[in-house]
C-alpha cells in the first residue's frame, strides 16, 4: 500500500481489485440462505392472517435487516476476520460459544432445508419426501467435490436467486395483487402492536443464525476483507443479498395477498385454504395459477431449498474452521460430511418438524449476541485499525439488537416443545 495510506489492521495487505461475480455471489448466497421452507410458509400464512397491513411488518423488516447485516459486514470487512474470531477479542470464549450455536442451529436448518428440496421435487415430480431428501444431498455435495467448488457455489447461487424471483413474478403478476391498498398499509397499519411479534420472527428468520455471515465468510475466503477499503465493497454485496431477498418477501406478499382478496375485499374460502393448508405458499401459487402454480412453487422451493443447504453447510464450516487449523485445511471435506449427516438424519426421520422447533429457538440467540459482539467490536482499533465505523450506524446496531434480544427470550420456551 502507499505511504500516504493509514496503516490497517492487516499491514502491507494488498487491495484486491473488486470481482464483480464474487460480489454477487456471495450476496446471493445469503439471500438464497435465507429463503428457505420457513422463509415462504411464514410469509404466506402471515399475509392470509394481516392481508394488506403485513406490508408494515415487510419494510420493517427488511430495514432491521438492512442495519443489522451492514453493522456485521462492515466489522467483518474491516477486521478481516471471521464473527467468532471478532467475538473472542471482545470477550474470550464468546467466539467458541457462538460457533457451537451456529452449527447447532445450521443443522437444524439443514434438515429442514434438505425438506424444502424434498417438497420442491415432490410438487414437481411427485417424488417420495425420503428419495427427494437424499437427492438433494447428493447434489449438494457434488458441487463441493468439483474442483472448483466454490465457484460453483456462486454461480449456482445466482442462477437459483434469478429462478425465484421470475417464478415468484409471474405468480404475483398473475394474482393482480392491490398494490395500491398495501402500500396505504405500510403507513398505516390495523393493529400494529399486534403485528411485533411477527416482525421479531421474520427477522430472525432473515439475518439469524448463519445466514448474516453466509457471504461475509464467502467474500473473506476469496481474500477480501482487512483493509478500510474493502468496506464498501463488502456493503455493495449485502445490499445487494439483502435487495434480492426482500424482492422475493415483497413479490410472495403480493402473490398471496391477490388470492386472499378481490381489490381490497377478504375472499374467506381463500383465506383459510391457504392458514389451514400443511404447504401455504403451495397452496397459494395453486390458488393463484391452477395446477401448473404447484409446479411453479416446486421450481422455487427447489432452488431455495438447495441454496439453503450449500449456505447453511458452507457457514457452519467456515465457523468450525476457527477451531483448528485441521478444520480449515479440509474445510471442503467437513463441508460434504455436514450435508451428508443432515440428509441421512432427514432420509431417516423423514420430517424435520422437531428440528426446525429447536432451530427457530437457536436462531432467535444467536442474532442477537453475533450482533452485540460485533457492535461491542465496532470502535475497537485492535479489531479495525483505523477503520471508523459510523455512531449512527451503530446506534441503530443496537436498538436491533434489543428487539432481537426480546426474540431470543420469546423462542426459549419452544425448547420444551422437543420433549413434549
Amino acid at each position: 500500500m502507499s505511504d500516504n495510506k493509514t496503516p490497517e489492521v492487516n499491514p502491507g495487505k494488498p487491495v484486491q481489485k473488486k470481482n464483480t461475480s464474487i460480489m454477487l455471489g456471495a450476496a446471493l448466497l445469503m439471500a438464497t440462505s435465507a429463503i428457505g421452507p420457513g422463509f415462504l410458509t411464514q410469509t404466506s400464512n402471515f399475509t392470509a392472517t394481516y392481508l394488506a397491513s403485513f406490508a408494515f411488518v415487510i419494510v420493517m423488516v427488511i430495514i432491521m435487516d438492512m442495519v443489522a447485516q451492514t453493522n456485521i459486514w462492515s466489522i467483518i470487512a474491516a477486521s478481516g476476520l471471521r464473527g467468532p474470531e471478532i467475538a473472542n477479542k471482545v470477550l474470550p470464549g464468546l467466539g467458541i460459544f457462538l460457533v457451537v450455536l451456529v452449527v447447532i442451529g445450521g443443522l437444524a436448518f439443514n434438515i429442514g432445508n434438505c425438506g424444502g428440496v424434498a417438497l420442491g421435487l415432490n410438487a414437481i415430480f411427485g417424488l417420495n419426501e425420503k428419495i427427494g431428501a437424499g437427492i438433494a444431498g447428493a447434489l449438494a455435495i457434488c458441487i463441493f467435490l468439483s474442483r472448483s467448488g466454490k465457484k460453483v457455489v456462486d454461480r449456482v447461487a445466482q442462477v437459483a436467486g434469478a429462478v425465484i424471483i421470475l417464478v415468484m413474478l409471474y405468480v404475483c403478476i398473475s394474482s393482480k395483487p392491490p398494490v395500491g391498498d398495501a402500500v396505504v398499509h405500510i403507513f398505516t397499519p390495523e393493529k400494529p402492536l399486534d403485528m411485533v411479534p411477527v416482525i421479531l420472527t421474520l427477522l430472525g428468520g432473515s439475518c439469524g443464525g448463519y445466514i448474516t455471515f453466509s457471504g461475509a465468510h464467502r467474500l473473506l475466503d476469496a481474500g477480501y476483507g482487512g483493509n478500510k477499503e474493502d468496506v464498501a465493497y463488502f456493503r455493495k454485496s449485502v445490499l445487494t443479498g439483502i435487495s434480492v431477498s426482500g424482492t422475493v418477501r415483497i413479490l410472495l406478499f403480493l402473490a398471496v395477498l391477490g388470492v386472499c382478496t378481490a381489490g381490497s375485499v377478504a375472499v374467506t374460502a381463500n383465506i383459510d385454504a391457504i392458514k389451514s393448508a400443511a404447504n401455504p405458499a403451495a397452496q397459494a401459487f395453486e390458488l393463484a395459477i391452477g395446477s401448473a402454480g404447484r409446479v411453479l412453487f416446486g421450481i422455487g422451493l427447489f432452488a431455495a431449498g438447495i441454496t439453503s443447504v450449500i449456505g447453511a453447510a458452507y457457514t457452519s464450516v467456515t465457523f468450525l474452521s476457527t477451531l483448528h487449523p485441521f478444520i480449515k485445511k479440509n474445510d471442503r471435506w467437513f463441508i460434504i460430511g455436514f450435508i451428508a449427516f443432515s440428509t441421512l438424519i432427514m432420509v431417516i426421520l423423514g420430517g424435520a418438524k422437531r428440528m426446525v422447533i429447536l432451530a427457530g429457538a437457536v436462531n432467535g440467540l444467536i442474532l442477537p449476541i453475533s450482533l452485540a459482539s460485533v457492535l461491542l467490536a465496532a470502535h475497537k482499533k485492535n479489531v479495525v485499525g483505523e477503520y471508523k465505523h459510523p455512531v449512527w450506524l451503530s446506534v441503530l446496531g443496537w436498538i436491533v439488537a434489543a428487539f432481537a434480544a426480546w426474540l431470543a427470550i420469546k423462542a426459549l420456551p419452544n425448547l420444551a416443545n422437543l420433549f413434549q
